[in-house]
């Protein structure tokens, strides 16, 4: 059977990556134990560094890329996964190490999966996606730390990314009083009808960081890294919490132990690329049973197969609010 994909591909010698759209057969897929009917997948800022090449994401070459997908079990011989199970997949190395979610079929690896919620479409699943997946994560682990909706205000950065705009929802649907920084100020209707209490511009971040600054928020979910985090640490009350689960901003962080060894500070790391499969089934149930769908719908555009490359150029030129879902099918 044969099938459409989007294929990066570089020259050896020049190491200049091409992107196409190409018919390929199930010959061209690489070892795994079940065959996926892929419906939908979503545009990451992941994604959008591997197809623009502005990272070294992709780790072989030629490869499908596409870091989640959502689709329909057509053929499996791993124990407990059946022909005709909805199953999601994010992360494992998809898109960077084995081919990825653009493309009509995928052959992976059975305990990389995890049974589709029954109360998402398959849509909606991708609408979340990596982005979503994360900030609940991200949630949880301030949840573990402690901090409740009581506890004070969170501070949410990246906030009109995929990330931030799903962090806001479940925080604020959770109760928790939010705030959000963004350098699109242009965005504080949006990031108000999310459930944004207060909007703040990313600029307040940006300085060089003081040893310890005024004590603003109990916790934070920050998607951004660099400076703008190093900032975040100084602001956070005693005893306080930041997840820290991207790098929008630079992977470097310009701080002091100060945070650490005077207020208590804790620095959560959120990885989701590897998540064991309990905390991952975990984190689902509570995006299916926590998110309201209406934000959801809110924040999310459908694009066409076509259009993912020009998808992935936007979100990581800061174009992009929301989340972006690709019907594949």
């Amino acid at each position: 059977m044969s099938f459409k994909a989007l294929v990066i591909d570089r020259d050896e010698s020049t190491k200049a990556q091409s992107i196409a759209i190409k018919t390929l057969s199930e010959a061209d897929l690489m070892e795994g134990d079940v065959d996926i009917r892929v419906e939908h997948s979503t545009i990451n800022y992941k994604d959008g560094l591997a197809i623009t090449g502005k990272m070294p994401v992709v780790r072989r070459f030629p490869m499908i890329a596409g870091v989640d997908l959502s689709g329909t079990v057509v053929a499996s011989t791993h124990t407990g996964i059946e022909a005709g199970e909805n199953v999601i997949l994010n992360g494992w190395g998809l898109g960077e190490t084995h081919l990825g979610a653009f493309a009509q079929m995928a052959r992976v690896k059975g305990e990389w999966l995890i049974p589709r919620p029954p109360s998402l479409t398959s849509a909606e699943a991708m609408a979340i996606g990596t982005a979503g997946y994360t900030a609940m994560l991200s949630v949880m682990a301030l949840e573990r730390h402690g901090i409740t909706p009581a506890s004070g205000p969170i501070v949410v950065t990246g906030a009109a990314g995929g990330v931030g705009s799903m962090a806001i929802a479940l925080l604020a649907g959770l109760g928790y009083t939010v705030e959000a920084v963004t350098g699109r100020t242009n965005e504080s209707g949006y990031l108000k009808g999310l459930g944004a209490s207060a909007i703040i511009e990313r600029a307040e971040l940006s300085g060089a960081p003081k040893l310890l600054a005024k004590e603003r928020w109990v916790g934070a979910i920050d998607a951004v890294g660099g400076t703008p985090l190093a900032n975040l640490l100084t602001m956070i009350g005693y005893g306080g919490a930041v997840a820290a689960c991207g790098n929008a901003g630079g992977m470097d962080l310009p701080t002091s132990v100060a945070p650490f060894i005077l207020r208590g500070v804790s620095l959560l790391g959120i990885e989701s690329v590897k998540a064991s499969k309990e905390v991952r089934i975990d984190a689902w149930n509570r995006l299916a049973r926590d998110l309201d769908r209406d934000k959801l719908n809110s924040m999310t555009k459908t694009i066409g197969f076509d259009d993912i490359v020009q998808a992935a150029d936007d979100i990581v030129d800061g174009k992009v609010r929301g989340r972006l879902v690709v019907e594949i099918t």
